[in-house]
């Protein structure tokens, strides 16, 4: 880093000492962007980056509820209302016991480059609890659900900030939540994205995350004349994103042997065909079971459950031509990228949000292999969140053949964007300077605009 980039990061460490996730978003961002910043000085002297890297907004909260047994539970809530240079706060929520600050603005500067890279009028925020559905009753669930939005119903809007799901909010939870928001707002507005399709949800926005990460990595491999077609592909998680990027893979003609959950991984060296994800689908979605029921099910798979005293995720250690990490943040570090890179992997496209440790990241890119950051490759449900609002403000619903091109478009684009950047920048071929750069530039030039706000 460039002086003025290490002075920058000692300032933003010792605010922000405690927040692990956030710093290393923010380190990230510096690196790919220091070239910037020497080409326009006008940036530095706006204090673009001083100003980008505090959120405009963090609301914390009680979310006070009552359990089944009758005793009464405290948890705590947050939004974090970063940037709405382009357009209202939009991004998660997520119900889950690691939530706290630190992590929610991560993810939320995170969101603000994703966002802009989708081309859509979208500021980011990112929100959440460190309440766990996870064994709750619906009736439980419904409850925290509706305490959490009597407080949160006074800082969101459709014209203000657009919350969605994340990890622990699905379609049960974005119900609940709408429904206390309508409740007490007494109108029905597009204030929330994920919804129901019988009541202003989108089509493909389930699937939007996982297809469009595949999206992605086909016009990765299309670089190099290449394709899906034949691949065998790793794939992290069992939930919405890593069950949409399955499907889309098999669409394209790869083969994915692999699953996960918290408590551990299942290896299918059969592949996971399309009665199998039906079967997971219906197993993580419907009974809300384990992954290793399907390793019971399935001969042909095995279950390997999660031993702490590794130094790597043995996930990450099967043979295979692309990984598609689609679980949780850091879940790939610097033994997995290893093990990754000597087993012959040739792409790695991020599903999840930075499931890769800084060392992971610097060893993709020294490989030179096709490494897509998630702020580029999990784009897509954010975007289609996007089409969603619009949709919502038109009050019409556009069919699913309609938003799949859309969304396919979009991530055209974006890919476009960060091959773009990165060539004008000086390091072709780096998806990791592109998709910073081309996100950057995007929020500063509104930022700048704007004036000092």
């Amino acid at each position: 880093m460039s002086g003025y980039a290490a002075e920058f990061m000692d300032a933003v460490r010792a605010k922000n000492s405690g927040e692990p996730e956030f710093l290393q978003a923010v380190a990230e961002v510096v690196d790919s962007c220091n070239i910037v910043l020497d080409r326009h000085p006008e940036l530095r002297e706006a204090k673009i980056l001083e100003r980008m890297v505090e959120p405009e907004r963090v609301i914390i909260f009680r979310v006070p509820w009552q359990d089944d047994a009758g005793e009464f539970q405290i948890n705590r809530g947050f939004r974090i209302e970063m940037n709405s240079a382009i357009g209202p706060y939009k991004g998660g929520l997520r119900f889950h016991p690691s939530v706290n600050l630190g992590i929610l603005k991560f993810l939320a500067f995170e969101q603000v480059y994703k966002n802009a890279l989708t081309t859509l009028p979208m500021g980011g925020g990112k929100g959440g609890s460190d309440f766990d559905p996870k064994g709750k009753s619906d009736g439980e669930v419904m409850r925290f659900c509706q305490s959490f939005m009597t407080e949160l119903q006074r800082h969101i809007g459709p014209d203000t900030d657009v919350p969605a799901g994340d990890i622990g909010v699905g379609g049960r939870e974005i119900g609940f939540l709408f429904g206390q928001y309508k409740r007490l707002r007494n109108e029905f507005t597009g204030v929330l994205t994920g919804k129901g399709l019988n009541w202003g949800g989108s089509l493909i926005r389930p699937e939007a995350t996982g297809y469009g990460c595949v999206y992605f990595a086909a016009e990765m491999l299309a670089t190099k004349g290449d394709s899906l077609e034949g691949k065998t592909c790793l794939v992290s998680g069992s939930g919405n994103v890593a069950q949409y990027t399955i499907e889309k893979i098999l669409d394209m003609g790869g083969t994915v042997v692999t699953a996960s959950d918290s408590s551990g991984f299942v290896y299918d060296e059969a592949g996971i065909d399309r009665e199998k994800l039906a079967f997971l689908m219906e197993l993580k979605n419907v009974t809300r079971g384990r992954i290793k029921e399907y390793a019971d099910k399935y001969p042909s798979a095995v279950f390997k459950p999660v031993d702490p005293a590794l130094d790597h995720n043995p996930l990450w250690a099967i043979k295979a031509d692309c990984a598609f990490p689609s679980a949780t943040q850091n879940e790939i570090n610097a033994a997995d990228a290893a093990n990754l890179l000597g087993n012959g992997v040739k792409l790695v496209a991020e599903g999840a949000n930075m499931p890769s440790s800084p060392d992971a990241v610097r060893a993709f890119v020294n490989a030179g292999i096709l490494y897509a950051p998630g702020k580029a490759s999990n784009a897509g449900g954010v975007a289609t969140s996007g089409l969603e609002m619009s949709q919502n403000s038109m009050r019409l619903s556009w069919p699913r053949e309609e938003v799949d091109e859309r969304l396919h478009t979009i991530m055209r684009n974006i890919h476009a964007a960060c091959v773009n950047a990165a060539n004008e920048y000086g390091t072709p071929g780096n998806y990791v300077n592109g998709a910073n750069i081309a996100g950057f530039l995007k929020v500063a030039g509104a930022m700048k605009d704007q004036g000092l706000v």
